[in-house]
Parts: structure tokens; sequence; C-alpha cells
């Protein structure tokens, strides 16, 4: 199959920010007096909706606290998140490999698109992304299928022709959801044989086995 529409989650698909997400989440539960977490328990949260990650990691279920504490990890990651988060090395290679095939090019994440962009532009390869699909502006955050298809919607792609490629089980749940290809990459918390119980087209060790 020959795909013309390539959308990439961000975190573990194409940088790695896990250093500035547990620094946040380590700074929102000690000044919040929730009991602490292990590296790994926040790692695997990474890529869920924030106020589900939050919810799991403090125990909190109300809306207006969850609210507060997401403002709350937000100023911590003005502070800290684009300086401790880096580009895979695979990264640009690929997505210029793509650009010069005409490909078009998305990031459907559920981080924030204004963080997205502060990496991509200390990066300086914003110019190669022809549209991010961040939590700020997403209908409904994934695993629900509406961010892929506003990104198809901006790109005027067709389904059939498009391919999402994600490191984790809510990737997947959204490709599904969306009617389009799947490729899992394992450079996230998500260990090989539970993308086996999804749809997908591979499962790569990188993003440089995609084409």
């Amino acid at each position: 199959m020959e795909y013309k529409t390539y959308l990439f989650d961000f975190d573990y698909t194409l940088a790695n920010s896990e250093k500035g997400i547990v620094m946040c989440f380590e700074k929102l539960l000690t000044q919040n007096g929730c009991p602490s977490r292990t590296k790994d328990e926040i790692k695997h949260t990474i890529g869920l909706p924030m106020p589900e990650a939050i919810s799991i990691l403090t125990g909190e279920t109300a809306q207006d606290i969850l609210v507060r504490l997401q403002k709350q990890y937000s100023v911590f990651a003005d502070t800290c998140m684009t300086e401790n988060t880096h580009l895979y090395e695979t990264t640009v290679p690929i997505l210029k490999k793509l650009k010069n095939l005409d490909c078009n090019i998305g990031i459907v994440s559920n981080k924030t698109r204004r963080r997205i962009l502060q990496t991509l532009n200390k990066e300086n390869i914003a110019h190669l992304v022809d549209t991010i699909i961040g939590t700020e502006n997403a209908v409904r955050p994934k695993p629900a299928p509406d961010p892929v298809w506003q990104a198809l919607d901006i790109l005027r792609a067709d389904k059939s022709c498009s391919i999402y490629i994600g490191d984790s089980i809510t990737d997947a749940q959204t490709a599904e959801a969306a009617g389009i290809s799947f490729a899992a990459v394992l450079t996230g918390a998500t260990p090989y044989d539970d993308f086996t119980e999804y749809p997908h087209i591979k499962i790569m060790q990188s993003l440089s086995q995609i084409l």
C-alpha cells in the first residue's frame, strides 16, 4: 500500500519527553501532598488525555480538582518541558524523506499544540509538518477518532491512503476508531505483544522502518 498522508503521535513517537513529563508530575504530586509514584508508573500514562493521566496518578476524580491540577501541571511544564524534550535521531530523516516523496505530514497528539510547536521550532523543523492537532484544538481527545478526522479534513486526505503511527494502545485504538491504517513503534512504554491485539500493518523498532 502506498500512503500519501502520514499522521504521527508526538511523545514517544517523534520525540522523547519523558524526563520533562516525569519532572512535572513529581512536582505536582509533591506540592499537592499526593503519594509518590514511580517513574515507570508516570511513563505509562504518557499519551493519555491529561485529565485521565492526572486522575490515575493522583487518585482525584472531581472535575474541578482535575482542572486545577492540569493548570498547575502546565505552569510546571512551561519551565522545563521543551528543554527536556528531544527528537529521536530517526525523526528528522524520516520527515524529510516523506516530504521529498510529496507526502502530507501531520501530528495528532494528546499533548498541546503549542508545546509541540515549541519543540519543532527549537529544532527548526516546523516547516516539515503540515498540520498539528493537539489536545486544545481537538473536538475530543484520543482515543476518540475526531483528532485524526480533523487532520485528514485539513489535509484533504483520503482515509484509504493515510496511516497513523504511534507508540501506545491509545494510538492503536484511535486509528482503529478513525478507520485508517496503523503502524506501531516500540519507542514508548508499550510492549510488542500488546499491539498484536489491534489492527496494524507493522510493529517497528524505530521510525526508520516505516518506509
